[in-house]
């Protein structure tokens, strides 16, 4: 059996507040205001009604407020706000945090781009993925580049970072998660309603564009799952990818709910 996750993970999860930084736009700065899981320090937004929700948010936070004034013909100031870093979580926190029956985490093996990174964490957060499992190397910080990427959606995702994922990988499977690896070139289509990986906790690893998931990482994998092309271009953006494979795996489970209670009802 592998090692339990404090002997090669994120020894302590880091709560927010080490480190500062400052949110630009509405929807992250939103979102981190209504997530309140960052320490929050200050808020700069226009005067005008656009700003209103803004700084109703910021009041019932207690996050003091600066109302800048236009000058001129400028545009109306761009909402900003000063903020602690967005906390991290060990793996094994991450895996007992959500007490569904059914539950689903990414993992990303050497998505280092800030964008993309965001563009997977704003699908997860959408399709009710109960965390997001980052390595500590060939992974990005949870930068406001990413927050806003998202949408602002990775200030309501739990993340877990490890040094090691395919270990991390091995131990989540001892707890229940079926690994699944998104793969072009192999295994079965999302869309086969014979898998029997559709039920029960996933574990969606996703590899870097061009190069896929690790052959270490993949021997960890329990199944290979490929998104059914019907045009030219033979592949899509991670991003893209996580999306059509994150709502597939949510609405087979939702037709194996529905399928189980008709026959409950039957009987």
């Amino acid at each position: 059996m592998p090692p339990r996750p404090e002997t090669y993970g994120h020894p302590r999860s880091r709560s927010p507040g080490s480190g500062r930084a400052v949110l630009t736009d509405a929807h992250p700065v939103r979102e981190a205001l209504r997530a309140r899981r960052r320490v929050l320090h200050r808020l700069w937004v226009g005067e005008g009604p656009e700003s209103a929700e803004l700084r109703a948010l910021a009041e019932a936070a207690g996050v003091p407020i600066t109302v800048e004034a236009p000058t001129g013909s400028a545009a109306p100031a761009v909402p900003r706000l000063e903020a602690g870093s967005l906390p991290e979580l060990t793996v094994e926190a991450l895996a007992s945090r959500d007490n569904e029956a059914q539950r689903t985490l990414v993992a990303l093996d050497g998505v280092e781009d800030p964008q993309n990174l965001g563009a997977i964490a704003r699908v997860a957060e959408a399709a009710g993925v109960a965390g997001l499992l980052l390595t500590q190397r060939r992974a990005p910080p949870l930068s406001p580049a990413v927050s806003r990427a998202s949408a602002g959606a990775i200030e309501w995702l739990p993340v877990a970072r490890v040094p090691n994922l395919r270990r991390a990988i091995a131990w989540l499977k001892t707890e229940g998660f079926w690994a699944l690896g998104a793969d072009p070139e192999g295994g079965d289509s999302i869309d086969d309603p014979s898998g029997r990986w559709r039920e029960g906790n996933h574990l969606l690893v996703l590899g870097a564009e061009g190069r896929g998931i690790r052959q270490g990482i993949a021997q960890e994998l329990d199944h290979r799952v490929k998104i059914p092309m019907m045009g030219r271009v033979a592949s899509l953006n991670v991003a893209t990818a996580a999306a059509v494979l994150l709502f597939e795996l949510g609405r087979s489970r939702r037709l194996g709910r529905e399928s189980q209670l008709r026959r409950e009802y039957a009987d």
